[in-house]
């Protein structure tokens, strides 16, 4: 006869390794569904399990909270794996991820707020809201052997002249460059690296005492040239503009107007690593996976719009199921059907420099425009984004379709593979909506 102790041992494995589900039930807000009820196959579904597992298994990642939604009701929920390795803690469908750079659609979704009201538009300079942005320079790169190389061998010891020099911007960077990576603020060149450092956030700075200082670091490229992913720096803007446009500031500006109304009771910029549903972060090293401090910028007081959110898979499908619907979510309208329209629409071609093939972008999202030049599962006009340490969604409206996929460890592969094994699971089409979603 087994003890209690042996009971719940045999159940902690069960969890760890099947994902069947210690953790609370799903939120009253929430509707679910049998997977053939929404046109999805229970068997099918169950190679999220076993992608998941394989990455367990392989000690690529310590487990994952996957998602999958159609028509607007859960068909799929699932954690597995461990929330921590050291203590054993099985993963909870609760758990809190830092979820990085999928912050960059909630604050787009800001921005269009802001723009339905008349405060900003998309074609509105950056300097608008914050002035030293006026008259910004860019960037050029000496050719090698040029003006910027370095010394001779016994030609002294000055130090070597910058590799670049800069020219005037052809025009001055829009609100819209910024929400498709095409204003070229701190995407990753040489000269924005050397002279963005030079200006760097000190650990007590808020948004408006840093981003001011942004002005002065040089464009990578002429604005609208060409595609290059801000990282941080073009969406940390953004916030800052959502600052000045509403008089509050952002984190206050999305409690109130977004997760308070789609009930994302879970998401905040405030860290909070005591808490015992924060999932711990990791990196794969030589012995294994390794624990990983938060970022520098998780310090409550840089509110940071390129990825400072944390958030729990069901708090980020009510986000997502909004944008599926046109903007409205459990009878609390967002944004207006035809803005929400514009999000996923694509104003930077996949032929635009630095866009690959068959993914354009959007207002703050990648866009599926070709789904075989994408080598992709996914419908053409599907549109979402991902986070640096692993975490992925997307919204496929023309199956009906949200897939949130939570880690937190960077797994080379994974992203691309739960959209083909959830795609696959579909196996008919999907009901007309019958709920309040």
């Amino acid at each position: 006869m087994r003890t209690p102790r042996s009971v719940a041992a045999v159940a902690l494995f069960v969890a760890l390794i099947l994902g069947t589900g210690l953790s609370g039930p799903i939120g009253a807000a929430t509707q679910t569904a049998k997977p053939e009820d929404v046109g999805l196959s229970s068997e099918r579904l169950k190679r999220i399990t076993d992608l998941v597992n394989r990455h367990i298994t392989a000690n690529n990642i310590s487990g994952a909270v996957t998602l999958v939604a159609r028509n607007g009701r859960v068909a799929h929920f699932e954690a597995q794996g461990v929330m921590d390795i050291a203590s054993k803690k099985a993963m909870q469908k609760d758990t809190i991820f830092r979820i990085m750079s999928m912050t960059k659609p909630v604050i787009g979704t800001a921005v269009l707020m802001l723009m339905e009201e008349g405060k900003i538009r998309l074609n509105d300079p950056v300097s608008r809201f914050i002035p030293e942005f006026r008259g910004q320079k860019v960037a050029v790169m000496q050719p090698a052997g040029g003006r910027g190389a370095p010394p001779a061998a016994g030609a002294g010891t000055a130090p070597p002249e910058p590799r670049f020099y800069t020219v005037p911007a052809d025009r001055e960077i829009t609100i819209r460059d910024l929400l498709t990576h095409t204003s070229g603020l701190m995407s990753g060149g040489e000269a924005s690296r050397s002279e963005g450092a030079k200006v760097a956030a000190k650990p007590t700075e808020t948004l408006a005492d840093y981003i001011p200082r942004l002005g002065a670091v040089p464009l990578d490229f002429q604005p609208g040239s060409r595609w290059a992913y801000s990282a941080a720096a073009g969406f940390d803007t953004l916030a800052r503009v959502v600052e000045v446009a509403s008089g509050m500031p952002v984190d206050r500006f999305l409690k109130q107007r977004l997760f308070d109304p789609l009930s994302m009771k879970d998401t905040t910029f405030q860290p909070n690593d005591s808490n015992p549903r924060m999932v711990t972060n990791y990196r794969r090293g030589q012995s294994g996976l390794e624990k990983v401090q938060n970022p520098a910028f998780m310090n409550g007081i840089y509110f940071s719009g390129g990825g400072g959110l944390m958030s729990t898979a069901e708090d980020y499908f009510q986000f997502a199921q909004m944008l599926a619907n046109g903007g409205q979510m459990n009878g609390v309208r967002i944004l207006s059907p035809r803005v929400a329209e514009l999000m996923r629409s694509v104003y930077a071609q996949d032929t635009l420099p630095g866009r690959p093939a068959g993914e354009g972008f959007g207002l703050s999202v990648r866009v599926v425009k070709d789904a075989v030049a994408r080598n992709t599962f996914l419908s053409e006009g599907s549109f979402g984004w991902s986070g640096a340490y692993g975490t992925h969604f997307w919204i496929d409206p023309k199956e009906k379709l949200v897939a949130v996929l939570m880690i937190q460890t960077p797994a080379q592969g994974i992203s691309g593979d739960f959209e083909n094994v959830v795609m696959q699971a579909i196996v008919g089409g999907a009901p007309a909506a019958s709920g309040t979603n």
